[in-house]
């Protein structure tokens, strides 16, 4: 097995570090389009991103075993996945194309928005490239993949201003800045892997990952289902339910950024498997999720503000999303754990029976259980009662909640048979204990709704928290002595 180099820290920290840094771009892109056009076009726009995702849906099935290829340095690994994702993407942007005008009008989508879902396209095919280049980076070098992030944040604030602000574009121009920010992101990733691009084609990897390719599609058609939910929610509850749900995932979604922190332990399982990197992983994980889970609760009204004020209504919804999101971080480390572990393939060769008796197995098996417990409650919620936008969304939020809990216990219990590790209990109560001293200070330092004021509760908020964990956190004393050396030194 090859050496694997990755320092779990440095690479967790920097991807965490580009991931704060894009809340800011991402919190100033959202605002942008929510300023710009009504909450109808805002609720075809997140429409947009679940239909979208059905049609990439098989996007990340080379990219799966590029991980694990590249991870174990077999060469030609990155120039022939990339080949492959190519043309999976260009057969996928056909199929879309071909079947957009019978989902506008199973959808009852008005036509004005046609040409929309018509541009749109252009990111299928980007999501392929972009899956098959991170894939190829992210086993050696992943803090690259953090870098990338902030090119394609970037680039989306810039083109967003001029697209949204300056030629008013509205929808289409907020499309088009999602666009072109992915081919630049697409390219800063190619720039950094045209080394393995000389190396030759390895048709026998296409075999053996297609062989396999079964497992990733059943794991994945099980994840896409739940896309159903969202569905059943736009097509029930409207447009404007829709846009409450688009507008609290947003901010949610912040609290789940804190999973990045452990992105380097997937690949680093990969080649060598240590119960200390588990922890450590675990440990960082919640240090961020937990006061980033208090913010987003007493902070929910504000910051929904911020996107706009008709979404202050939806700040319950934001609460239980806030708890999903913390949830799918722990769970995200169970899950590196159960894939990281497995060894089915360590060779060039995937046998096919050991894949489907693996524990990888079991955990895509797990996605239906989700499903299940998602799908058929939120359709007959949706169905059987007259409930309004606002409503529809609070009570799917809290129907997906259930869920991913459920989901985390599993995952837990799976990760657990796969190897040994321990549970920080006694750092996860300091996190705890400082958050809620964190959230009673953003609580009593009431501030106008301004997004000035917001940000600067959130910063205070920061400083409260880890102001109480250097009191009484040994690790987090010897990671602020870390940080203000490095700091130095760079100054110097």
């Amino acid at each position: 097995m090859a050496e694997n180099g990755i320092r779990l820290r440095y690479a967790g920290f920097v991807i965490f570090l580009s991931r704060l840094i894009s809340i800011g771009t991402g919190l100033i892109f959202t605002l942008l389009i929510t300023r710009s056009v009504s909450p109808e076009d805002y609720g075809v726009y997140g429409n947009l991103g679940d239909i979208l995702s059905c049609f990439t849906i098989i996007s990340t099935i080379i990219p799966f075993w590029i991980v694990r290829f590249e991870a174990r340095r077999w060469p030609g690994s990155l120039k022939t996945g990339f080949i492959m994702n190519f043309l999976i993407g260009l057969a996928s942007t056909i199929l879309y194309l071909l079947s957009v005008m019978g989902i506008i009008s199973a959808l009852r989508i008005n036509l004005d928005y046609m040409p929309a879902y018509l541009i749109a396209a252009v990111m299928i095919f980007e999501s392929h490239l972009l899956s098959a280049l991170e894939a190829s980076l992210y086993p050696r070098r992943p803090e690259k993949i953090g870098f990338g992030l902030l090119v394609f944040e970037v680039s989306k604030v810039v083109l967003g201003i001029l697209s949204l602000y300056v030629f008013r574009m509205g929808l289409m121009g907020a499309l088009l800045s999602v666009i072109f920010a992915y081919l630049c992101q697409a390219a800063f990733y190619a720039k950094l892997l045209l080394q393995g691009f000389k190396e030759k084609i390895r048709w026998g990897y296409v075999k053996e990952w297609l062989k396999a390719s079964i497992l990733n599609i059943y794991g994945i058609a099980g994840e896409r289902l739940l896309i159903l939910a969202n569905i059943f929610l736009f097509i029930h509850g409207g447009e404007l339910a829709r846009a409450y749900y688009g507008a609290s995932s947003a901010i949610a979604s912040i609290v789940a950024y804190s999973s990045s922190i452990a992105h380097a332990l997937y690949p680093k399982l990969l080649s060598e498997v240590r119960s200390e990197d588990i922890t450590l992983s675990l440990n960082l994980v919640l240090m961020f999720a937990m006061p980033m889970f208090f913010g987003a609760v007493v902070l929910s009204r504000e910051l929904l503000s911020i996107l706009n004020p008709v979404y202050i209504i939806a700040a319950p919804t934001l609460t239980i999303l806030a708890l999903s999101s913390l949830v799918l971080s722990t769970s995200s480390v169970f899950e590196s754990v159960i894939i990281g572990t497995e060894n089915f393939d360590v060779t060039a060769k995937i046998p096919f029976k050991s894949a489907f008796g693996s524990r990888l197995f079991l955990l895509l098996t797990l996605r239906y259980l989700q499903a299940l417990i998602v799908l058929m409650p939120t359709y007959l919620m949706l169905s059987l009662f007259q409930l309004d936008g606002i409503s529809s969304t609070f009570y799917f939020a809290l129907i997906s909640c259930v869920g991913q809990i459920v989901m985390m216990v599993a995952k837990f219990f799976v990760a657990r048979s796969s190897i040994s590790f321990a549970i920080p209990w006694k750092n996860l109560v300091k996190y705890t204990c400082s958050s809620l001293v964190m959230a009673l200070g953003l609580y009593a330092l009431s501030m106008p709704p301004r997004l000035a004021m917001t940000l600067l509760r959130v910063i205070i908020g920061a400083i409260i928290y880890f102001a109480m964990l250097i009191v009484i956190d040994d690790e987090v004393r010897m990671i602020a002595r870390i940080v203000g050396k490095g700091a130095i030194r760079y100054l110097s």
